[in-house]
């Protein structure tokens, strides 16, 4: 399954999409974690289950036809052709991903998707928050999910970057933001955030020389942390599909990811005289989007080998990869390079419209706009 959204969801995302094209928006309340996914126009579960007020919960939905024998969804070759790619690059660049609790399958699970995808044997090094590679967190299915995808996508578009997989002890913010300083401490210089939540504090996700990417959320309208802030790129959804065009694919905005204006966070200095976003208080969002539905993910710990998984979990972490192909993470404003008007033919146009709320700036074609 690639994708399936009902025609009320479309309707409903059409306006908010809308709105938020350089409309004032108030703060929201988060969306309650747990609606069901038919509800939202989606036959998946969310990983991670439980309140995101000042906490974490990871941005992955698993498809609900279960494991398969092989692999179901799009491959790493499909998402590095319909990008344009140059996975031949990034050779010596490190992105860190940053997740809650441990999955003890990741090393063997990474293995594999990378064979199986025809890809190098790659490096993958697994630390917790206190940098040393011993002494995990406890265990976590959910989570367990999560730090495949990620660890896995971030293959998928940079098969030569080396991952850093910093394991925090739990899902509050002061173990994230703890594994946050160690992988800048390890030596990353991209660190992928594939969460969302409440009550994270911005001095944890805007040290200088470091590109912070992170998922805009699958609930809908709203841009909450760390997709919010100042100096972190927040990521949208697309859904992604094969089609006989020039470019070999079709992409539409999806309508269940986060995006829209964080009113309560400060608005980048690189958005203060842009028209698009005059009318938005705070930070406007979202930067860049790439695919959100129906990547392939091999996971072992919980799920028992190939699924198919949807959320801006898959864009986000794809997109750090992106980051390690353009070899210049260390010279990055949050997302201001998307922004930047030059950029803009490098990006797919999304939703009939050069902005959007969910999209951003559109999808990456190759990486001339990173």
């Amino acid at each position: 399954m690639r994708y399936s959204v009902t025609l009320l969801t479309l309707l409903g995302a059409a306006l908010w999409l809308a709105g938020c094209h350089g409309t004032t928006s108030p703060a929201l309340p988060y969306p309650a974690v747990g609606v069901a996914p038919e509800a939202r126009g989606i036959a998946a579960q969310p990983a991670c289950s439980g309140p995101r007020f000042g906490q974490a919960q990871c941005d992955v939905l698993v498809e609900a036809d279960g494991a398969h024998p092989t692999s179901a969804g799009f491959t790493a070759s499909e998402l590095e052709t319909a990008y344009r790619f140059p996975i031949a690059r990034g050779q010596n660049q490190t992105v860190a991903v940053v997740d809650a609790y441990d999955n003890p399958n990741a090393g063997d699970d990474f293995a594999t998707y990378r064979s199986t995808m025809g890809l190098s044997a790659g490096t993958l090094n697994k630390y917790n928050q206190k940098g040393q590679k011993a002494n995990y967190p406890p265990a976590s299915a959910g989570w367990g999910v999560e730090i495949d995808l990620d660890t896995e996508m971030v293959s998928a578009s940079c098969p030569k970057c080396t991952v850093d997989l910093i394991e925090a002890n739990s899902n509050t913010w002061s173990d994230i933001q703890a594994a946050e300083a160690e992988a800048v401490t390890l030596g990353a210089t991209i660190v992928s955030n594939s969460f969302d939540g409440t009550g994270a504090s911005e001095s944890s996700f805007d040290t200088k020389g470091i590109t912070y990417v992170a998922s805009a959320g699958d609930d809908g309208y709203g841009l909450y942390d760390p997709a919010g802030f100042d100096r972190v790129v927040a990521v949208g959804g697309t859904m992604l599909s094969q089609a006989n065009n020039r470019r070999g694919y079709k992409e539409i905005l999806w309508p269940d990811s986060g995006g829209g204006c964080a009113s309560q966070e400060k608005k980048p200095r690189w958005q203060m005289h842009r028209k698009v976003a005059s009318k938005c208080a705070g930070r406007l969002g979202n930067d860049v989007s790439a695919d959100a539905v129906g990547a392939s993910e091999y996971d072992t710990y919980n799920e028992g080998g190939w699924i198919e998984v949807d959320g801006t979990s898959i864009s986000a972490s794809l997109l750090a990869g992106a980051f390690g192909l353009a070899e210049n993470s260390t010279k990055q404003d949050g997302g201001r390079t998307f922004w930047e008007t030059a950029h803009h033919r490098f990006l797919h146009e999304l939703g009939g419209k050069r902005f959007t709320g969910v999209g951003g700036w559109g999808s990456p074609h190759g990486i001339g706009a990173f």
